[in-house]
């Protein structure tokens, strides 16, 4: 069955979601997200009917706005999309800085739907102010309405009465979880607020996030991460405490986007991290999981 996306997203992990439903022990009840981003792995899982409930949390409040509308509204979402989708046609440029700015004053979902469809790599760019800044991608007019249409409904059926939407700080969302439930991390990337160029509002502090990672295994609480990675031989992100007893799996990401336009076969390699409460669950041993790993990135080269 067609995986629905109606929220693009750099760096969503849509392609590698199979892979990481593998897994997700089989009686997890709900399955959060507090980095939600486009909620591509618990649109998988939903899809598969691995988790029976689902938390969407991400500190962007426009974003979760979204979802909701998505959710609850389809129709009227869809109907909204298509408006802005035709009126750019013949000052295409022109009509998306107008919608950016009126964005930027509003945080009206709308817009920003338009926004993420049309603009560069579907990457989310926030200047210094809050303000989204990425420019649009002129060799394209942004996903068909149609197509558009078709996800935003099969996404709203997979997750209408089954979803809490929230928009708090994280670790107010870990502490919610049990130990019949499971989250899925994919924070932002260490540094990319240094760099100008975040993805979300505000960076995420390391010492702060590590300190919720050990109150998780503390708790037993079931969590995957996937929280840096490599391309070839230069690795990104500082390594994680080995006391966390966390088991770490690269996945095979492919080219990155970076290598094919320098034409360079480059493969990227994304590192998920399995705790203790999940490794358990599964009942595998390290053997078991890093066969399964090699599996993986056997089928991505076959791919």
């Amino acid at each position: 069955m067609r995986v629905p996306h109606p929220i693009p997203y750099q760096g969503s992990k849509r392609n590698l979601a199979p892979k990481i439903l593998s897994y997700i022990p089989s009686e997890t009840q709900t399955l959060f997200e507090p980095f939600a981003g486009s909620a591509a792995v618990s649109i998988a899982t939903a899809l598969r009917k691995k988790c029976k409930r689902f938390h969407l949390n991400d500190i962007n409040k426009p974003l979760i706005d979204l979802w909701r509308l998505i959710i609850e509204k389809p129709e009227e979402t869809a109907r909204q999309y298509t408006k802005l989708w035709n009126a750019q046609h013949g000052n295409e440029r022109e009509f998306y800085d107008e919608i950016r700015e009126k964005f930027n004053k509003t945080q009206r979902t709308d817009y920003l739907l338009y926004l993420l469809a049309r603009c560069v790599k579907a990457a989310v760019r926030y200047n210094f102010d809050g303000d989204f800044n990425q420019s649009p991608d002129n060799r394209r007019l942004g996903r068909h309405p149609s197509m558009m249409k078709q996800d935003i409904i099969g996404v709203s059926n997979l997750f209408k009465d089954r979803v809490i939407l929230t928009c708090q700080d994280y670790t107010k969302i870990l502490s919610q979880a049990k130990i019949h439930d499971l989250i899925y991390m994919d924070p932002p990337y260490q540094g990319t607020f240094e760099s100008g160029g975040f993805r979300y509002f505000q960076d995420l502090d390391s010492e702060t996030f590590i300190t919720s990672l050990y109150k998780l295994t503390e708790r037993k609480i079931p969590f995957i991460l996937s929280y840096d990675g490599r391309t070839d031989n230069k690795t990104f992100g500082k390594p994680l405490p080995s006391d966390l007893r966390l088991e770490k799996i690269e996945i095979n990401a492919g080219r990155s986007s970076q290598a094919t336009l320098l034409k360079r076969n480059h493969l990227t390699y994304e590192s998920l991290y399995l705790s203790k409460a999940v490794i358990d669950k599964l009942g595998m041993d390290n053997e078991d999981i890093h066969q399964q790993e090699l599996t993986h990135q056997t089928e991505m080269f076959i791919m």
